[in-house]
């Protein structure tokens, strides 16, 4: 029988307090490191944008006598708050209303997937209120969607895993097995969800290049939505309405294998930081044993279908060591459409 002091169980629970208050402050390092870079490399331009439009104010009221500095003013307040609302009032944007139904389509995409570019708002009061009441049941109703979709991705991406584990399970260890797993679909991610659609947007926006097409996947993909590259709203845009469905479609697509991506990564014990500021593991909450599944699996298996076996080494300190050994029959059959955290893998 083991002795435990209640002194060390106060030191237990204090580490993981310990651990959150290094990473807030590494937190906080960060995004102070973040504002530093951004202001070095961002405020020389912008100083630049400032100057020159203070000479193009000062050249426009020197060529038009009759007009004062406060006209020019009131003139550019309206430009700049119609613009913000995203009216142009440039004569010769002739891209289509921002209501029609394409544009409205991709609107709405971008409220219930949180992604939100800010460039075109409700205009309303009532446009407004539903706006907010849309989006309370539109969100939670997207990510059901796609984690039902994630669930069915999953599919593949475990008979790929099982397969890599088939055919390199006696070479390499089944961390490095899953890292190239991981490595396999980040690699899809990036090609085809990132690389090929900035091709295609590099070609169909006159204004952008390569890399402003590849910032604008990226920052939509993982729900910045800064908003300062919109596809669709270049002047003679053809095809307008279309093209913001498509775009719909795409950003859909490209959230669920996200998520795919996501689910794929955290599903490595190794690579899942979050544990380690845990205060509660998962093996010690009957709860959240039950939940995960791993209590219908009976002895021996644990989160994923992994075991996580303790083993101490010659300096008595404890490691967790996974063994997975590759069968003939570990590749799922076509009906078998268990998660790939709910599936059997092999553990000696």
């Amino acid at each position: 029988m083991r002795l435990v002091m209640p002194g060390c169980i106060s030191d237990a629970r204090s580490i993981p307090a310990l651990r959150v208050f290094v990473l807030i402050c590494a937190m906080a390092l960060y995004l102070s490191m973040g504002a530093s870079v951004f202001q070095a490399i961002e405020r020389p331009l912008e100083r630049e944008l400032e100057e020159h439009v203070a000479r193009v104010k000062v050249d426009f009221l020197r060529n038009h006598p009759g007009v004062t500095d406060e006209d020019l003013e009131s003139l550019l307040d309206v430009v700049v708050r119609a613009s913000n609302r995203g009216v142009s009032a440039a004569r010769n944007v002739t891209g289509g209303p921002n209501w029609s139904f394409g544009q409205s389509l991709f609107f709405s995409s971008t409220v219930v997937t949180t992604i939100g570019y800010g460039h075109v708002t409700p205009l309303s009061k009532p446009g407004k209120v539903f706006c907010m009441m849309y989006a309370l049941l539109g969100i939670p109703l997207t990510l059901v969607l796609l984690s039902a979709l994630v669930e069915r991705l999953l599919l593949p991406a475990t008979a790929m895993l099982r397969a890599l584990n088939a055919a390199l399970g006696h070479l390499y260890r089944p961390f490095t097995i899953r890292l190239v797993h991981l490595l396999i679909i980040v690699s899809v991610l990036i090609i085809f969800f990132l690389v090929v659609p900035a091709v295609l947007f590099s070609s169909l926006e006159p204004e952008w290049d390569f890399l402003d097409s590849f910032y604008y996947c990226f920052i939509s993909l993982t729900t910045i939505g800064l908003g300062d590259y919109i596809p669709g709203d270049s002047p003679q845009q053809e095809y307008r309405p279309l093209y913001k469905v498509a775009t719909t479609f795409y950003l859909l697509i490209g959230l669920t294998f996200l998520m795919l991506t996501l689910t794929v990564f955290y599903d490595i014990p190794q690579l899942n930081l979050s544990t380690v500021f845990s205060s509660v593991k998962l093996d010690e909450d009957p709860e959240k044993m039950r939940l995960s599944g791993s209590g219908v699996m009976g002895p021996g298996y644990g989160i994923g279908g992994l075991v996580m076996r303790d083993e101490y080494n010659h300096h008595d300190q404890r490691r967790s060591v996974v063994h997975i050994r590759p069968h003939l029959d570990d590749s799922p059959s076509p009906e078998d459409t268990t998660p790939v955290h709910a599936r059997d893998m092999r553990v000696h």
